[in-house]
């Protein structure tokens, strides 16, 4: 058992040799696995729904654990069979930018292919097993979601990736989805206010995977994965992505104005310190060769890594503001 390994596993993807792994337990093989740093975000949109519910008085914790443990471990299912679908495939060979910033465990021989099923199978088991209650409560809307969800995690990687469509199906499953219809599950009423609240940290997450697939653009290119920065070429994909980090504050503005927040939501202008770096770096084409002065460990990673430290200061901001919010 190694509790710290747990804790790093939980704020970065640590990368590990074939020697450490084997002395690992199996929660931090899990954890490594199935990426659960970016599982960190799933969290997130689950107690902003909760605390949408709580607000309006309509708040069920029994309903919000299983609704946090399904989305949780839909997600770590997702990346799980993502890498899956990448070894099968052949698209993380020859060092590609996957392997570089965090382990494949399949393409780096970890696990082998029953082991990682093995992994899959345990975690999207423990999601439906919470999602069933859900659907029982919920009916047939709750069923709509969790088949929408199902349909997310399989074929995000392949094909929506491939086709220009996986950065959409990250908005809608961080904010629409997850949020909006987490809120539904919980009280049982549908909000279209809910569904637009959930869309600044919804774009947040999307600008990680967006600064991803810029980072990766030239490979994904070569092995003919079309995602939308492919599609759109750099500096068009740079521009959307400054795009949806200001129109992230713009919609918590928007939500103050019509008073659908409080004013107290306005602390997400605390994030500002964090975007800055994003910002300046997404105006300029990403380096040939990492920089000097970036923090050893980081590269390949560039635009993601900054857009990823942006959007999880916004989401904890965005969140501790939420509770002040509903105390209030």
């Amino acid at each position: 058992m190694n509790p710290a390994l747990w804790i790093k596993a939980l704020r970065v993807i640590p990368r590990i040799s074939k020697e450490e792994w084997e002395k690992l337990d199996l929660i931090s093989k899990l954890l490594i696995s199935s990426r659960a740093a970016v599982v960190v975000m799933t969290f997130i949109s689950a107690a902003i729904a909760g605390l949408l519910a709580l607000r309006d008085g309509q708040f069920h914790l029994g309903r919000w654990i299983l609704l946090t443990i399904g989305l949780t471990f839909a997600h770590a299912t997702n990346n799980l069979l993502n890498d899956l679908t990448d070894y099968n495939r052949g698209v993380d060979k020859d060092n590609y930018y996957r392997t570089q910033y965090g382990p494949q465990v399949l393409e780096q021989g970890l696990v082998t292919k029953k082991v990682l099923l093995s992994y899959a199978a345990l975690t999207g088991g423990i999601a439906l097993a919470a999602g069933i209650p859900l659907v029982i409560f919920g009916g047939v809307r709750a069923l709509l979601l969790l088949i929408a969800g199902i349909v997310f995690v399989l074929f995000y990687t392949w094909p929506l990736k491939y086709i220009g469509l996986g950065e959409l199906a990250v908005i809608i499953v961080w904010g629409p989805l997850m949020i909006g219809g987490g809120y539904d599950v919980i009280t049982g009423v549908w909000d279209w206010n809910v569904v637009i609240a959930s869309l600044p940290f919804a774009l947040g997450a999307t600008t990680v995977i967006f600064g991803k697939h810029i980072d990766k653009l030239q490979e994904d290119k070569a092995k003919n994965i079309h995602t939308l920065p492919v599609i759109l070429g750099e500096k068009l994909s740079r521009s959307v992505a400054i795009g949806m980090i200001v129109l992230q504050y713009l919609l918590v503005f928007y939500l103050v104005a019509v008073g659908y927040f409080s004013p107290v939501m306005l602390a997400v202008v605390l994030a500002l310190y964090d975007a800055i770096r994003p910002l300046r770096m997404y105006l300029k084409p990403r380096p040939t060769e990492p920089p000097p002065d970036l923090q050893p460990g980081v590269w390949p990673m560039w635009f993601v890594a900054a857009s990823f430290v942006h959007n999880r200061t916004f989401g904890m901001i965005f969140l501790a503001a939420m509770i002040i919010q509903v105390f209030l």
